[in-house]
């Protein structure tokens, strides 16, 4: 797969930046999945024989992209899995949304309910039957006043289904170009970007961090003249 951008590789895990719209993994679509085209690069480049074992240990949503880790061996998957519950597994997202924060950062804390049948979710009050606790940071790093859309650096606590999508609708400033929850930049690529993953080595037991940054066009203007992390 020639488009397939590899940011770490070594014989325990791969480190890919995911390309938007194709899906973690297979799906009821049956379109192309990250999974499957990884297990497709290393069938060919390490000419394996029978199937290629890779351990999903994360998932972003399909119009997502950003930087993504899959293990290569069941030990590797299975501790990477535990970094998860034990929530040593660090996540940034970067998003653009419409409006601006009355606090430059702060703390959302929700409880979220996800409808299954229509793959969405909402917040709710706390006690709701089948609710699950949400929390999550955020960091104004521009306002354009211009387009009135602001770029946020976000934490994930909790890693529920749509969180950041629900989270920021329910207050008001839903992500531009979100087509279930968004109010804004309705047919564009949503600025949802898996910016940065912080995890533990599954063998080595070194902290290490992957970093992935959308290229500054369309969507993505807004990110020039702000300094990131490389």
């Amino acid at each position: 797969m020639n488009n397939l951008k590899i940011i770490y590789e070594d014989n325990h895990i791969i480190v890919i930046e995911k390309i938007p719209n194709i899906p973690s993994q297979a799906d009821k679509t049956g379109d192309v999945d990250m999974l499957t085209l990884i297990k497709k690069y290393i069938k060919e480049k390490y000419q394996k024989k029978g199937n290629v074992y890779l351990g999903l240990i994360h998932r972003l949503d399909r119009p997502v992209g950003g930087v993504m880790v899959f293990a290569k061996t069941s030990k590797a998957a299975s501790r990477l899995s535990e970094q998860v519950r034990t929530k040593q597994f660090k996540k940034e997202y970067l998003v653009v949304v419409d409006g601006r924060f009355g606090k430059q950062k702060d703390i959302l804390e929700d409880y979220l309910l996800k409808n299954g049948q229509k793959n969405i979710s909402k917040v709710v009050k706390e006690g709701t039957k089948n609710s699950k606790y949400a929390k999550l940071e955020y960091e104004t790093l521009k306002y354009s006043q211009e387009i009135d859309l602001s770029l946020l650096k976000i934490k994930l606590h909790t890693g529920r289904h749509h969180q950041i999508r629900v989270q920021l609708s329910s207050k008001g400033h839903s992500i531009y170009g979100d087509q279930k929850y968004g109010t804004r930049g309705k047919g564009k690529q949503i600025a949802l970007w898996a910016y940065k993953l912080t995890i533990i080595h599954p063998i080595t037991k070194k902290e290490i961090t992957f970093i992935s940054v959308p290229e500054r066009n369309k969507t993505w203007k807004i990110l020039e003249d702000v300094h990131l992390d490389k």
